[in-house]
């Protein structure tokens, strides 16, 4: 009988969103990404550059891939190491500095450490998303706190009440706002987690709202920038570093879009809204390298993953996901692609049911199904 009330309790406290404690899940595809990507201290490595670079963003998506997986012993391995070498030890008193990697030509003593001490506020609304939802799920007071107390600092330090726009949140501390001018990154405020957010204090409420123009007014042609401005007498700009451009960025805008719960307020409206990136995949057999945002005219090949992160905009059309399934299959990301390897993890685990996010933006992982579902 105490076994049973335990159970109930859990259910309860897990607002019916209960999972079996079934231990790590087997995830091949996430096993392979921790031989090539993470060392054993916990840090997530992209081998292709010569710093052997270490981002906020590569932290933020390692912890969520070992809440996806149940693996607490990872999420805590990663979370550490993210704290104690991009937050000054502490993520409740400083945001994690976007860039950590080998110092070339070396400066000081030590020949490793922060390359770039700025923010990078996707990866910082992720780590706080992390820690939330392993907070609910483990029910662990310690991360929720943590995590409250992000949120908290970056609402502070990151979001900006934009004249015209609204509240929104600037993709660092520093260095994107000049005069009149904002430079923004659509693809930095993943819906679901601002719908999480949105029921603590805060600006993430005003914010959802905000980010919904931001995605829809910034590709008026279906095809998300990488970068846009606003401008307070003249509205949406072109960014003048990469003008009507969407590449590496924009890829993601179209993965959170699609990965949103089906009866959430935003799903329906951003899955028709971004349907000519899904038509030109289809069309072509392979995703875009980049689109002109303004023309449409597309010029390379995406990588693997971008065919991993178009899986969840392409479920209606079954014989173009089919046709990206394939390429996954039949060409993985090797051991050197770090972003390609990344989305593949989003989108090809989202694809396997291996987790779904909730109307109100809570993760739904599959511990209960043995991890995943064969598709």
């Amino acid at each position: 009988m105490g076994m049973l009330w335990r159970a109930l309790l859990l259910t309860l406290l897990l607002g019916g969103h209960a999972v079996a404690a079934t231990g790590v899940c087997h995830w091949p595809a996430w096993e392979q990404y921790q031989r090539d990507y993470i060392s054993a201290e916990g840090r997530v490595i992209d081998p292709s550059t010569p710093s052997q670079i270490t981002t906020s963003e590569g932290q933020s998506y390692g912890l969520f891939f070992a809440l996806v997986a149940n693996d607490r012993a990872m999420f805590e391995k990663l979370l550490q190491w993210t704290e104690n070498n991009l937050a000054s030890g502490d993520l409740s008193a400083h945001l994690p500095a976007w860039q950590w990697g080998k110092k070339i030509p070396q400066v000081d003593n030590s020949p490793w450490g922060i390359l770039d001490p700025n923010s990078a506020s996707d990866a910082d609304l992720w780590i706080a998303y992390n820690l939330l939802e392993a907070g609910r799920l483990w029910q662990s007071r310690r991360f929720l706190t943590l995590g409250t107390l992000l949120l908290q600092r970056i609402a502070h330090e990151e979001v900006a009440d934009i004249p015209g726009l609204g509240v929104m949140l600037l993709p660092g501390k520093v260095g994107f706002v000049h005069g009149d001018r904002w430079r923004l990154n659509p693809s930095y405020q993943p819906p679901q987690l601002l719908a999480r957010f949105s029921t603590l204090n805060g600006p993430w409420k005003a914010m959802r709202a905000v980010n919904l123009r931001l995605l829809k007014e910034s590709a008026p042609h279906g095809f998300s920038p990488d970068w846009v401005v606003w401008n307070q007498q003249l509205g949406w700009q072109a960014d003048e570093t990469k003008p009507n451009i969407g590449s590496y960025d924009a890829i993601r805008v179209y993965l959170w879009a699609a990965m949103l719960a089906s009866e959430s307020e935003e799903h329906a409206a951003l899955v028709a809204h971004f349907q000519p990136m899904a038509v030109l995949t289809a069309q072509s057999g392979t995703p875009p390298e980049q689109v002109n945002t303004a023309t449409g005219k597309a010029q390379g090949t995406g990588s693997v993953g971008f065919s991993a992160a178009l899986l969840p905009l392409l479920a209606a059309n079954p014989t173009a996901r089919d046709m990206q399934r394939q390429r996954l299959h039949d060409a993985p990301p090797d051991n050197n692609a770090y972003f390609s390897a990344s989305l593949t993890l989003f989108g090809q685990g989202w694809d396997e049911q291996r987790y779904r996010f909730n109307q109100q933006g809570e993760l739904l992982p599959s511990w209960d199904k043995r991890c995943a579902t064969s598709p």
